[in-house]
């Protein structure tokens, strides 16, 4: 007799031996903004700490494995053979927009030149009419950081960059968007969460309001604070009343670019080219851009941030709010490219700057693992001559 068996996260990390994972191994963070699926996707509760809502999120990004296994003539179980899952299934709520989750591997992503470099999973739908290039699109952006200053985890110190889709460049989307959130009044009957923002083609404020789907509290039961405020990219509403009474709206695509935005293309399935052309590819470092807009050349990174990239609400469907099902490295053993070294480029990012000055300090402090570009001096240690010389190229003295 034979069984599959469904282990748990932990047991999954134990039993998987690939070099580099292609799954999420890492959830940095995670902070809705207010929605109808909050505190349900996950279910989280109220002065739940933030390390088990961490938890919550790996357990439904990462990946299932199944355990085929057989019995010894004492009807002992043994393992025969095992499968792994990248992605589990399950989908974390990111809200309303801004809200976010952010993730790594358990190594840097490579930018493999000209291929797609990862692919992050939503629940997206098409309508049931072929004819329309719509149906569920909750689009997220997606940002990605380098670990500038070495210490393994998404800090002030990193560089963040937007990777770019389809409508980065269109008219009516908003750069340095920023929108508050405001927790309800507990002694006031309506639970809707009230907002404000800077918009420049629409309301300045605003509810998320409760339907009669979800009466769960919207606001994150776990989180502090009376408000809560979010910045970025926002893009123009894709949501269309079609009957004009609120009962049935269709939410188009964009072109790509953007998470929970088309039906996501498989990378193990077989599609012919009609309908791949029609679905989510994955994502390219090659879209990076920074802060100003100008395209940049990454060869890795080391986190990966999607957030809700809309605000708007469609009658009784609620808010758009971008779901995530987790996400796969389409290159885990891709080598990471070797490059002429710029002298004072400690983090390897082609600047020098203050996240070299940061991973010397952290490297002097056995926070971070050194490597010979951190010996600037030559004289076989790290120490403060060395973050004199970083900051003596940065000022142009050296």
């Amino acid at each position: 007799m034979k069984k599959f068996l469904l282990l748990s996260m932990a047991m999954v990390l134990l039993a998987t031996h690939a070099q580099n994972r292609s799954y999420i191994t890492r959830v940095f963070d995670y902070q809705p903004a207010p929605g109808q699926f909050v505190n349900l996707l996950p279910p989280c509760s109220a002065g739940e700490p933030r390390d088990s809502v961490l938890a919550r999120c790996l357990r439904d990004l990462g990946p299932d494995i199944e355990v085929l296994i057989d019995y010894d003539k004492n009807d002992n179980p043994f393992v025969v053979d095992s499968i792994v899952k990248p992605v589990s299934g399950a989908f974390i709520t990111l809200g309303s927009y801004g809200g976010y989750v952010t993730f790594g591997f358990d190594h840097p992503l490579v930018n493999v030149p000209g291929e797609y470099d990862l692919q992050v999973f939503g629940n997206a739908f098409g309508s049931d009419s072929v004819a329309v290039a719509g149906g569920s699109s909750e689009p997220g952006i997606v940002m990605v950081g380098v670990d500038s200053d070495g210490d393994g985890v998404p800090s002030a110190g990193d560089r963040w960059y937007e990777l770019a889709g389809s409508e980065h460049s269109h008219a009516k989307t908003q750069k340095g968007f920023e929108i508050t959130y405001y927790r309800p009044d507990d002694d006031v009957d309506t639970p809707n969460v009230r907002w404000t923002c800077n918009s420049v083609d629409s309301l300045q404020e605003g509810y998320v309001h409760i339907n009669s789907f979800h009466t769960q509290p919207y606001w994150p039961l776990w989180v502090d604070g009376d408000k809560m405020t979010f910045t970025g990219t926002k893009l123009r509403c894709n949501a269309l009343d079609v009957k004009g009474n609120g009962t049935y709206f269709i939410q188009y695509f964009f072109d790509w670019g953007y998470v929970d935005n088309r039906v996501d293309y498989d990378w193990q399935g077989d599609y012919d080219q009609a309908v791949r052309n029609k679905m989510n590819l994955g994502f390219d470092l090659d879209w990076a851009v920074d802060a100003d807009g100008n395209a940049v050349h990454l060869t890795h990174v080391d986190f990966i941030k999607v957030y809700c990239g809309i605000l708007q609400e469609c009658g009784w469907l609620g808010e758009t709010s971008t779901e995530v099902k987790g996400a796969i490295d389409l290159h885990p053993d891709a080598p990471l490219p070797q490059q002429p070294q710029v002298v004072g480029d400690v983090n390897g990012d082609n600047t020098v700057d203050v996240g070299d000055v940061n991973l010397l300090i952290n490297i002097m402090l056995g926070k971070a693992a050194t490597s010979p570009a951190a010996d600037l001096t030559g004289d076989g240690a790290v120490d403060v001559g060395d973050v004199n010389m970083v900051i003596n190229i940065m000022l142009g003295k050296q």
